[in-house]
């Protein structure tokens, strides 16, 4: 009964949201100015490629002949006629990042879902693999999990079963944001944590394996995928472990957190060495620390973040995810920061929300894009490297 209520609130949620029978769509637009500062070339070029057909003309307004704005699919158009989109290389390895902490309520699917559209704005190539059952990421990205998604067609579930399909590609989704796919999750991805565990004892190497053979098979699609797995030391979080190639994770500046964190990094360097005595070692790229939750009115937060710093010199992010009101409106309404228009975008709430969300998510990209040799003549030229 609980369940069926629980599902109840999510789909009136979903239709306050959503007009029935709809699906999510991007209302963002961008005018000349701001088309020409993410494509990385002048108002004037854009206006001549369009004059002589490398661009299409511009839709305009009838009644006062100004231009509507562009899609972020039109402004991937131009960066792909400038030659300005920032793929990979295609010898350059995809960057698999997992946003993992064993604790939940650390911001950890609102990170995933807003460095995926930060880094969509910028043109790359991204994919998100939900691999929690709780589908918090999913269900920002429009799916009803209960209802939208079939954990034996559209999930992980069936790839990690044995003799199931060879490849991701059957679960891949395309999403309302140009250059995102999902592979979306919902409870029934919950099944895998015990039939992992009972297969665990026999047969370590499918186990651990598995997810990093289904990520490899569909990677050379993107640039970027994320992996938001469970908030728990589970047989889908060792998995995760095991086929990212970078880590990134969220900590909010509070004693229990920080102690909770402190316990998952002792937590994942054993763990690590036990995936290696089974033969799964693992380089990472990088291993990052963000202060998430933020609050700087709070004085012990501010202790607690220089205490961070002191001990992790070396791995936090400089930037932070503040706690803000804009981030937990916009989840209510099964939104991102990124995905508002209209009105709420020109409050200073608002800004100085988007100028945090887009810190954290500029330092992210650098760090990706030095593990590129592709990217490392541009980052030497621009003084990053």
């Amino acid at each position: 009964m609980l369940s069926q209520r629980a599902s109840t609130v999510i789909e009136r949620l979903r239709e306050r949201v959503f007009a029935p029978g709809t699906q999510k769509q991007l209302e963002l637009l961008f005018n000349v100015r701001t088309a020409a500062e993410m494509v990385g070339r002048s108002e004037k070029a854009i206006r001549d490629a369009e004059t002589d057909g490398r661009l299409p003309e511009p839709v305009k307004d009838a009644a006062t002949n100004r231009r509507h704005g562009y899609t972020l699919a039109e402004v991937n158009r131009m960066r792909e006629v400038f030659g300005t989109l920032p793929h990979r290389a295609p010898e350059d390895p995809p960057l698999v990042m997992a946003v993992q902490n064993f604790k939940g309520g650390v911001g950890k699917s609102t990170l995933v879902v807003h460095l995926a559209q930060h880094f969509a704005l910028k043109g790359y190539r991204v994919c998100v693999i939900d691999c929690d059952s709780q589908a918090s990421t999913t269900a920002v990205f429009g799916l009803n999990p209960d209802v939208d998604v079939d954990e034996e067609e559209d999930t992980l579930y069936p790839f990690l079963q044995h003799g199931g399909p060879k490849t991701l590609h059957y679960a891949l989704r395309a999403t309302y944001w140009p250059g995102i796919a999902l592979i979306p999750a919902n409870l029934g991805l919950y099944d895998a944590e015990y039939e992992f565990a009972a297969r665990m004892a026999r047969d370590p190497t499918f186990i651990l394996d598995r997810l990093r053979e289904g990520v490899a098979s569909i990677a050379d699609q993107f640039d970027i995928i994320l992996l938001d797995p469970p908030p728990a030391l589970g047989m889908l979080s060792l998995s995760v472990l095991r086929a990212a190639n970078a880590l990134l994770i969220p900590a909010p500046p509070n004693n229990i957190d920080f102690a909770s964190t402190a316990h998952f990094l002792k937590m994942m360097e054993s763990t690590l060495a036990e995936l290696a005595r089974h033969g799964g070692a693992r380089e990472y790229s990088f291993v990052k620390i963000l202060t998430s939750k933020m609050n700087d009115q709070k004085s012990a937060h501010q202790a607690i973040k220089r205490m961070m710093d002191a001990v992790f010199p070396q791995d936090m992010l400089s930037a932070s995810l503040k706690d803000s009101a804009e981030i937990d409106n916009a989840t209510a309404n099964l939104m991102t920061v990124y995905e508002l228009t209209g009105p709420a975008t020109r409050t200073e709430t608002h800004k100085r929300c988007r100028a945090y969300l887009d810190a954290v998510g500029r330092e992210v990209e650098l760090l990706i894009r030095k593990t590129w040799p592709s990217h490392h003549r541009q980052l030497r030229k621009e003084g990053l490297l």
